[in-house]
């Protein structure tokens, strides 16, 4: 039962990427102009070696065809503006920094989101529970420009404690991350609070409790477990996310990372690199919104399997 589950979430993960392929793929060619559009018209002759070097004047369908049996190879494609590199080496260079910062930020929301949040449950209406609304709440409206403006200000204008604007690996890599970490340990945390302040009125709570189980017991063992539920389907998106980076934090910080390089590549009409980081983002979003369903498959008994 579990196993059909699972392959019938594969196969509609599948699905789910094959359509994002083909609307990024039309929608691409819908845009006016193309990637070879330039202020200064660019001779005729030049344009169509230009196309034909390319394959873009072959018949729309053809160069359909052609894009997605090369995407099932794993392989995105040339590049249009950076001449000799493909759209994986593109990639393969600039993920490494966004997953650092990402990787740092993720494991600061769920270090500080996950415990903020059993404290406040557990502490509700007193000054604990208070105090982690109130940050819960700052993290949740403020920008992230802001947060990183401030941080920026404090720790490398003013202490002199960072450097920032250029990259030196993991050094660099923690101001951004304690930025993009903000939001979703704020969100982290009123999700484990309000699932939490839910599941300790259940009657299979009072039960534990009048056995005469310790409260760390209970908590860790009974109601932690359920209270999780909607964290882990909130990590699916959040991770993609967060492993691509932001282009404000990355501009911000210097960061060379792929979401500065998205947007690079939009402003330079590079088609077949944003073809190729929208498709990257999308598997990313897939495969973790497949690895939560099937956690959640585990987690979750009343989940229906069929």
């Amino acid at each position: 039962m579990r196993l059909r589950y699972i392959t019938g979430r594969i196969f509609a993960s599948l699905i789910t990427l094959w359509v994002v392929i083909t609307l990024t793929f039309f929608l691409m060619r819908a845009i006016p102009g193309g990637p070879f559009t330039e202020e200064r018209a660019i001779p005729e002759h030049v344009l169509e070696k230009m196309l034909e070097r390319y394959h873009l004047n072959d018949p729309i369908y053809v160069q359909y065809g052609n894009y997605l049996l090369n995407v099932l190879k794993l392989d995105l494609g040339p590049s249009y503006r950076y001449e000799g590199l493909s759209v994986n080496e593109l990639i393969a260079g600039s993920f490494p920094a966004s997953f650092m910062v990402g990787g740092i930020a993720l494991m600061i929301s769920l270090l500080l989101g996950i415990p903020a949040g059993i404290i406040s449950a557990l502490k509700h209406g007193k000054w604990q529970d208070k105090i982690s609304v109130v940050f819960a709440t700052f993290g949740v409206t403020i920008p992230s420009f802001v947060i990183a403006t401030v941080l920026v200000y404090f720790f490398a204008y003013k202490w002199g404690l960072v450097t920032v604007g250029f990259w030196e690996g993991f050094s660099t890599a923690i101001l951004p991350a304690v930025t993009l970490a903000g939001y979703p340990a704020a969100f982290i945390s009123r999700l484990v609070r309000s699932s939490m302040l839910e599941i300790l009125q259940q009657d299979y709570i009072r039960t534990a409790y009048s056995k005469g189980l310790r409260q760390m017991s209970v908590i860790y063992i009974h109601a932690l477990k359920n209270a999780l539920i909607p964290v882990i389907t909130y990590l699916a998106p959040l991770t993609a996310g967060i492993l691509t980076g932001s282009f404000v934090v990355e501009q911000v910080f210097g960061v060379p990372g792929l979401g500065t390089f998205f947007v690079t590549s939009i402003t330079n009409r590079d088609y077949t690199t944003i073809m190729g980081v929208t498709i990257f983002y999308s598997a990313l979003l897939v495969l973790f919104n497949l690895v939560a369903d099937v956690c959640l498959s585990f987690v979750d008994p009343r989940i229906n399997l069929k």
